[in-house]
């Protein structure tokens, strides 16, 4: 196993890590700006306001984007699984 199959194999999971994290973080991250946006403007200053919201919607993301997730992730195990077939040749 040469240096460069094992930098482009580090590579591209975490390109993979970083496709599958980026609908999660995304959408919290939009939900904590609005909120925030919301809070400063109203003076409401309620702990549970950010949490209870960023929570469902993490989740439902999570849901909606599960299947995007699991392709990425099967794609690329297959890719490694065949990667070890032909090492070990």
């Amino acid at each position: 196993m040469s240096l460069d199959l094992v930098i482009s194999i580090l590579s591209e999971a975490f390109y993979i890590v970083l496709l599958i994290l980026l609908p999660v973080l995304g959408a919290g991250l939009i939900v904590g700006v609005v909120i925030s946006i919301f809070q400063a403007a109203t003076s409401i200053q309620e702990a549970t306001l950010t949490f209870v919201p960023k929570i469902i919607i993490t989740a439902v993301a999570i849901i909606v984007a599960l299947p995007f997730m699991a392709d990425k992730l099967i794609g690329f195990t297959h890719k490694i699984f065949n990667l070890i077939t032909t090492v070990l040749k």
